[in-house]
């Protein structure tokens, strides 16, 4: 299974607890990922009207001074179910590939998902024992 569709996933079972109807156009999760290392750190974003964006939350698995490890929200965003799938997603990632041909920089763009989406999402993480 790919990550980016792991990542889409994720973000698509807490689309509701992320944005209040039609607050947001999309929401995208970005990162960097070397060749051969782990991820150890993404960021999620709502993007709305003329461009506006507005951080969600960002994901480390390493502590470090600036920060703990796991999802830090920001502002009045938060979501225990995106949490816990990204540190699920984050602490697994072995399991998932990239395309072969996939840059140092991470990028899933997610539209607010239809009911369709939304099933196939719970059935995916379910058949992965995220859910």
């Amino acid at each position: 299974m790919q990550l980016d569709q792991a990542l889409q996933w994720a973000v698509t079972l807490s689309w509701d607890d992320l944005m209040k109807p039609a607050a947001a156009r999309s929401i995208r999760v970005e990162y960097l990922c070397e060749p051969g290392c782990s991820l150890d750190h993404l960021s999620v974003w709502s993007v709305k009207d003329g461009g506006y964006q507005d951080l969600i939350c960002d994901y480390w698995t390493s502590t470090f001074s600036e920060h703990s490890a796991g999802a830090r929200f920001a502002g009045r965003n938060g979501s225990d179910r995106l949490a816990l799938t990204l540190g699920w997603i984050m602490k697994t990632q072995a399991q998932f590939t990239r395309a072969f041909d996939a840059g140092r920089h991470g990028l899933v763009l997610i539209y607010p998902p239809t009911a369709q989406e939304c099933a196939e999402a719970v059935s995916s993480l379910d058949a992965l024992a995220i859910n």
